[in-house]
């Protein structure tokens, strides 16, 4: 047997391809823009783990390139945000040193896998060429009224020392160091996403995603309709507006509940009981918008204003509360409580002594002493009024138009969807291009002064006042309205991690272009994204991001898409011992350098689509890449057995060849990797099998072989393909194509069983009637066949059980 010598091999082929590359520049080919969620620098490196979504985007990239395509297939860094300041920091290091070096060794390591990547096209979030523009899009939203700034109470990690999007708070804790997010009032700049909630939700339509994202996304923007209804204050001129997707059930509201933080809650507290309500905002201030979500009916609290609201529809007392899961950034910050028809309602009710009327019954019947409440939006209404007798499902749909034309609220839509909270108060990140005049108000920086540089510092710590490191810098923070030319003060607030990756993929196509963000001529020839590929956790933060700053850039001609990225695909973890996250904190980090020295290359792309269905986790065990390697070396030792004979394919060598490409090509295209491995190793023994039979196998069928391998082992897919005399590069040498009727096998293996057990296996000619191979099947049974054959049972070309009594 021949060894496969992986080391020489590898190294052989990777200078090649570095003297002769494979993918060259555009040629008039049918671009594929094939693209990883690009990776944040971190000093830990990468691990097996990362390896797995690297490899299935470079063998889906070959794929495309063999099938005769240019391929766009760029790397880059996400290297801004709260995980580089903080490893930063950690260690000692300025920022921009330890980003450099962690750059440095992880594109190393990308390097071992030997992806396609261009890396001409390389870019960096905190390259000012590449910032630019993020601060050019900046200025854009804020000339186009989308870029705001407000005072408000942000969620804030107090061990970040910053501001926290809704989205960043995991179960009440930041989502990058786990401690537990407390609430600030500070200064913020904000996007207008709720603008493009509409466009974000009913576009998700138009996109082959999985359908769990498109889920996710659908529920984050959270689009209801119902009405807004005004209930005055009683004995006031305030009007308290809520907003309800159930406005058939206004007859049955028996109390309201604001927001802690509601702007009415001061002056509607009465005196005897503003102590109590103060104490209870200050506890509010202290938890997460999530964790004030989070808490389960029965253990909600809340604080009794003192005063009262009238219900418009009966004119009756309804008291005013306040509670901490009602926030005041949803909906109008103030809701309707319907106890006897809503299960958090009627909890609450119960726990405060709070009346329950209600007002739909199923049968038509009121519900004595109800115990629960009654939440099916169907039955007849009772204690409402002239709605008395009416179907409540129908009169929901027409409630909202009742309650307009009596004046006192309105039909309307409403969003869970919330404005992007922009500005971070750290240093590590985009200044934000804003200058502050005392005459002219926020001014944006000119575009033709961009990019306003991040100052080079030596105190980057956060300062944990709200305020950002940034506004210590005086030379740097005070300057000349561009406007009026008078004394202002630049913003010190930084931009968040999420710029930046808002728009990288446009600018890859483009990313030495000093003129324009990207050139609407190469816009429109390279992009969108064909097919990307990341992990599932980015399935609302950086993807809907990612969706509206590209039909802002749609909106205002920077490009023609409204849809950034047209397939996407979540791969599946690679866990450590019972499915715990790897992570250097744990231990149990597997690093790939080890496994590519002793295995090859090839050897650990293969494992890692070996190891379990692409979309799932899946636990490391590195006991499971000897099978592969096995597999590569049989193959490698198949062609160096067959690559000097002359033989001529048989009919079963060409049945076994339209099989193979006919197998990996569907398992490829459903994406169903590990087959696609399995399949090349069932494939391989049923050739290594048939090759001592006929003394070897053909070179064409084994060059097919090498040419559906290269998107997965590249180089062992090159050193076969020359060594059975391939021209070229094994990946310019076109996908094959099957025959299904090549596919068909002359003969047919027939297990026969008798009384459902198998007895033996006959092989018969696949054109074999029925009668011919029962009888066939009876006469090799022989003597074993005893009793009275009951019934003969033949699923064609599967099986022949004959049902006998004794």
């Amino acid at each position: 047997m021949v060894k496969y010598q992986h080391e020489a091999i590898e190294k052989k082929w990777q200078k090649f391809w570095e003297e002769h590359p494979i993918n060259p520049k555009d040629s008039g080919k049918e671009k594929y823009y094939c693209l990883d969620m690009f990776p944040y620098p971190s000093g830990s490196g990468l691990h097996v783990g990362h390896w797995r979504g690297y490899v299935i985007s470079d063998a889906w990239a070959r794929y495309q390139l063999i099938r005769g395509k240019y391929v766009i297939h760029p790397m880059g860094w996400d290297a801004f945000g709260l995980p580089a300041e903080n490893y930063a920091i950690k260690m000692g290091i300025h920022p921009a040193i330890t980003t450099k070096k962690n750059i440095e060794n992880i594109k190393r390591q990308l390097k071992q896998i030997n992806a396609l990547y261009d890396w001409d096209m390389e870019l960096s979030t905190t390259d000012p060429k590449f910032y630019k523009w993020t601060q050019w899009i900046f200025v854009k939203m804020f000339e186009h009224g989308l870029a705001y700034e407000k005072e408000f109470p942000i969620n804030w990690c107090p061990s970040c020392k910053t501001g926290l999007a809704n989205e960043e708070v995991v179960d009440g804790k930041c989502e990058r160091c786990g401690t537990p997010v407390t609430k600030k009032n500070l200064r913020q700049w904000m996007l207008r996403i709720t603008k493009y909630a509409d466009r974000l939700l009913e576009d998700l339509d138009k996109l082959d995603w999985p359908e769990k994202v498109k889920k996710m996304q659908a529920e984050w923007i959270g689009r209801s309709y119902g009405a807004e209804v005004d209930f005055p204050a009683e004995g006031r001129s305030e009007k308290i507006k809520v907003f309800t997707t159930r406005p058939d059930t206004l007859y049955g509201a028996t109390f309201l509940v604001l927001a802690p933080e509601h702007p009415l809650v001061k002056t509607l507290t009465r005196e005897d009981r503003r102590e109590a309500v103060e104490r209870y905002i200050e506890c509010a201030a202290n938890k997460s918008n999530v964790e004030r979500m989070s808490v389960n009916d029965k253990d909600k609290t809340g604080e009794f204003t003192g005063s009262y609201a009238l219900n418009p529809m009966n004119g009756e007392r309804t008291p005013i509360w306040i509670s901490d899961y009602v926030l005041a950034d949803h909906g109008t910050g103030a809701i309707m409580c319907v106890p006897a028809h809503d299960a958090r309602d009627f909890a609450f009710a119960k726990k405060f002594g709070l009346p329950i009327v209600q007002v739909i019954a199923k049968d038509g019947k009121e519900t004595p002493d109800m115990e629960e409440a009654y939440t099916e939006a169907s039955g007849t209404m009772i204690h409402s009024g002239e709605w008395n007798g009416m179907e409540s499902s129908r009169l929901k749909e027409e409630a909202a138009d009742i309650i307009e034309k009596l004046g006192f609220g309105k039909k309307t839509v409403s969003y869970k969807l919330r404005d992007w909270v922009f500005s971070r108060q750290r240093y590590w990140g985009e200044p934000i291009p804003i200058v502050h005049c005392e005459k002219c108000g926020n001014v944006a920086v000119p575009l033709s002064e961009l990019p306003l540089e991040l100052p080079k510092v030596e105190n980057y710590e956060p300062t944990g006042t709200g305020e950002s490191p940034l506004a210590a810098i005086e030379d740097w923070v005070n300057c000349r309205c561009p406007v009026c030319g008078g004394p202002a003060k630049r913003e010190t607030n930084t931009m968040p991690q999420w710029a930046g990756s808002s728009w990288y993929f446009l600018r890859y196509v483009d990313v030495h272009n000093d003129k324009e963000l990207v050139s609407r001529e190469k816009a429109d020839r390279y992009l969108p994204v064909d097919m990307y590929i990341g992990g599932v956790e980015h399935a609302v933060l950086h993807l809907l991001y990612s969706r509206f700053w590209t039909k802002f850039l749609y909106d205002i001609g920077v490009i023609g898409f409204e849809e950034p990225f047209r397939k996407l695909f979540n791969q599946g973890m690679i866990t450590g011992k019972n499915g715990i996250k790897m992570s250097k904190s744990k231990g149990n980090v597997v690093s790939p350098d080890a496994l590519v020295r002793d295995y090859g290359c090839d050897a650990l792309r293969l494992y890692e689509l070996f190891v379990g269905p692409p979309e799932l986790d899946a636990e490391w065990d590195e006991r499971g890449i000897d099978g592969v390697y096995r597999f590569l070396n049989r193959f490698y030792n198949l062609v160096q057995e067959s690559r000097e004979g002359e033989l001529s394919p048989t009919r079963e060598m060409l049945r076994i060849r339209h099989q193979l490409v006919h197998d990996i090509e569907q398992r490829f295209e459903n994406f169903s990797l590990n087959t696609v491995v399995s399949g090349f190793m069932e494939h391989n023994n049923s050739l290594i099998e048939l090759a001592k039979r006929e003394g070897g196998i053909d070179r064409e069928t084994l060059r097919i072989f090498s040419v559906l391998l290269a998107p997965f082992a590249p180089h062992i897919a090159e050193e076969c393909w020359h060594d059975l005399g391939g021209e070229g590069t094994v990946f310019s040498a076109g996908w094959p194509a099957f025959d299904e009727e090549a596919m068909k096998s002359e003969e047919l293996e027939i297990p026969v069983q008798i009384n459902g057990k198998t007895k033996l296996v006959i092989h018969v000619p696949a054109d074999e009637t029925r009668e011919s191979i029962i009888s066939l099947g009876k006469e090799a049974l022989g003597d074993r066949l005893r009793g009275t054959v009951r019934k003969e049972i033949y699923v064609p070309g599967k099986i022949l059980n004959l049902v006998v009594q004794n």
